[in-house]
């Protein structure tokens, strides 16, 4: 699978129940679709719509955009926040001309995830947890 850039409503559940912060935004997609990049942060599919932030542990919720306009949890609350330069194709999307100014609340375009820095840090992470298991191996033998 190549790597895409889609839009999807994006919710911040570690610390909130059905009221954290939320976006729609447009994201993109690793190659293998496992991780998404969103607001300068990478997002690792956990189990369903669950991803976590690979540097800070909080857990998110990434699902696609409902065309009914109910992306938040019917027990949530909260305005939902929309990146400038996707409000058009969220109206073309949900087959509406205006945003809900009693939903939505339009901000400048999130800042863009370094892809390079997050291959970088999973691959140093994979080393380093390698590294230390070949230690550990070694030192065993030798205490042989």
């Amino acid at each position: 699978m190549a790597a895409r850039t889609l839009l999807r409503y994006i919710e911040l559940k570690s610390g909130y129940a059905d009221n954290g912060p939320a976006w729609i935004a447009h994201v993109r997609t690793s190659k293998s679709g496992t991780q998404i990049y969103f607001n300068g942060k990478a997002l690792q599919r956990g189990e369903g719509s669950r991803h976590f932030d690979i540097e800070a542990g909080e857990i998110y919720w990434v699902s696609g955009i409902k065309k009914n306009g109910a992306d938040r949890h019917w027990a949530g609350g909260g305005k939902v926040s929309i990146e400038k330069g996707a409000v058009a194709a969220y109206l073309a999307l949900v087959g509406e001309t205006a945003l809900d100014r009693a939903r939505f609340v339009v901000v400048d375009d999130l800042p863009r995830a370094d892809i390079a820095r997050f291959h970088v840090l999973a691959n140093t992470s994979y080393l380093d947890e390698t590294f230390a298991s070949r230690c550990a191996t070694d030192a065993a033998a030798e205490a042989l």
